[in-house]
């Protein structure tokens, strides 16, 4: 059956020459997390395909999140108290959040232990983060509630919150682009942490525990958002450009001109310009009416488009300027600000968030069976392809 050839001769050249490099420093990780995931990993059966482990972890942290848009679909439901989603379904997050975090920890590990270690893996795994990452920061919003004059986050804090946290996963990888290294944020662990105690804090005393001042007048939640942006401004970015800088000292950048270099944020740029124009100039305050439905938008959109740098990272090729998502997403943006959608705004936004989502799935569908091919391996078994 004929299907799209994403990934060019040019790119899977490059993947033949390919060699992760990766820096941890984040001392929560070595001296705690590390530890607890090299004795997880033993328990894997040898025969399980890391990729597998991958898959699921993604799989576990889909299913919470739309158990958590069964009982909360507009961010309310925390707000009230007593809550109204069941103590369970905070448990269940609490544990799909922890399998998932170490089924992302492990699975590279699991590959060294199998011998099955390839760049399909690598890709696979941080093609996956790219949209995991979003439904983490969905899913705590479901936590915080939204805004009801009391406590909560307001829709507007959410989209920030969101884009900025998005916007470090995509500085990790353009710095990775140029540099050839993956230096791993601190801010992964600790939200993992952070995001199981809520969890569990929530099933244990309720939701109260939000509504309730923590210091200074500000919740528990104002303070984590006010951590993460602060955090993502103050440290995450400044790191991502220091170590540039020093790749540049050393001569070792892998881009020979600043063009080059900054290409791969022309699109991830434009996307949030693209979708912050709609945020402030709806008509009918979009993401208000449908903030969970928007936000999904966000992260899907923005999961293809950093997949794509992802690859031209691995490859060593160089990164498309526009994304073709962005043209459809301008025209609707167009359509919705100068009330052409009139009425159909929020119709607009659920064909565009179906499409978009269908053809992300797609695009990793295929991407996964071409790189498949090209190595002679099976995405979910150890097995080589039989040549023919």
């Amino acid at each position: 059956m004929w299907q799209p050839q994403y990934v060019t001769a040019q790119q899977r050249a490059g993947f033949c020459r390919y060699q992760y490099s990766a820096v941890d420093t984040n001392p929560l990780s070595i001296y705690v997390m590390q530890p607890l995931w090299n004795r997880i990993v033993k328990i894997v059966p040898l025969w399980i395909a890391p990729n597998l482990l991958t898959v699921s972890g993604f799989l576990i942290i889909l299913i919470n999140y739309f158990l958590l848009s069964f009982y909360d679909w507009d961010y309310t439901a925390s707000g009230a108290s007593p809550g109204i989603v069941p103590t369970w379904v905070w448990l269940f997050g609490a544990c799909t959040t922890f399998c998932a975090y170490a089924l992302d920890s492990i699975d590279g590990k699991h590959a060294r232990r199998t011998q099955s270690s390839s760049p399909l893996g690598e890709l696979f795994d941080h093609g996956l983060d790219s949209w995991t990452t979003s439904l983490f920061i969905l899913s705590f919003f479901s936590v915080c509630s939204r805004d009801n004059g009391r406590t909560g986050i307001s829709v507007y804090t959410m989209y920030i919150s969101l884009s900025i946290v998005l916007l470090n996963f995509m500085f990790s990888h353009w710095e990775k682009y140029n540099t050839g290294v993956l230096f791993l944020p601190w801010g992964y662990d600790l939200s993992q942490v952070i995001l199981i105690t809520m969890y569990l804090l929530t099933a244990a005393v309720g939701v109260e525990v939000w509504h309730k001042p923590f210091l200074f007048g500000y919740y528990i939640t104002d303070i984590l958002v006010i951590l993460l942006i602060g955090c993502s401004i103050f440290l995450s970015l400044p790191q991502t450009l220091y170590n540039i800088y020093i790749a540049y000292l050393k001569k070792t950048l892998k881009k020979d001109s600043l063009y080059e270099g900054l290409l791969p944020l022309v699109s991830p740029v434009l996307l949030f310009a693209l979708l912050t124009i709609w945020v402030v100039l709806s008509p009918c305050d979009i993401l208000a009416k449908q903030t969970r439905l928007f936000l999904w938008m966000v992260g899907v959109v923005f999961s293809n488009v950093i997949c794509r740098v992802i690859i031209c990272q691995m490859s060593d090729t160089r990164s498309e300027a526009f994304h073709w998502l962005l043209f459809p997403l301008a025209l609707v943006v167009y359509a919705a600000v100068t009330e052409l959608l009139g009425r159909n705004e929020e119709l607009v936004l659920a064909i565009f968030t179906v499409l978009a989502t269908a053809a992300h799935v797609h695009y990793g569908v295929c991407v996964g069976r071409q790189l498949s091919k090209h190595f002679n391996i099976y995405i979910f078994s150890l097995k080589k392809h039989i040549q023919e």
